[in-house]
Order: structure tokens, then sequence, then C-alpha cells
């Protein structure tokens, strides 16, 4: 074997299994940016489902006490 050949072996054939490494770390790293955008859109819509179910008791809330107060107001 020549060395320039065994150069090109010792230095090609590390560098290409590296480059091939980085490619599949790139996919998995896309994969799991994709699995976390969507649990946090999930997260997201569960926190604005209770903020609207949180906002609708309060504004049953304030219909009573508006109620009672309507109502103390006309007795007088």
């Amino acid at each position: 074997m020549s060395p320039d050949s065994q150069v090109l072996l010792s230095i090609g054939v590390p560098t290409i299994v590296i480059l091939i490494g980085m490619l599949v770390n790139m996919r998995q790293i896309e994969r799991l940016e994709r699995h976390m955008d969507a649990q946090f859109l999930a997260l997201r819509s569960e926190m604005n489902a209770r903020f609207e179910a949180a906002h609708q008791a309060l504004l049953r809330v304030e219909g009573v006490m508006d109620a009672r107060l309507k109502h103390l107001e006309e007795r007088d």
C-alpha cells in the first residue's frame, strides 16, 4: 500500500464516518424539535382551555354578585 493511499484511508474514512454521524444526529435533533413543538402546542391549547374555563367561572361569579347587589339596591 502506498503512503498516499494510507493517508487517504486514515483521514478519509474517519471523516466520512463522522459526517454520516453528524447527518444522523441532525435528523434526530430535528425529530426531537418536532416532538417538542407538538408537546408545547398541546400544552398551550390545554392551558388556554383551562384559562377559558376559569374566565367563564369568574364571569358566572360576577353575574351572581351583580344580581345580589342589584337585589340589595332594590330593597332599599
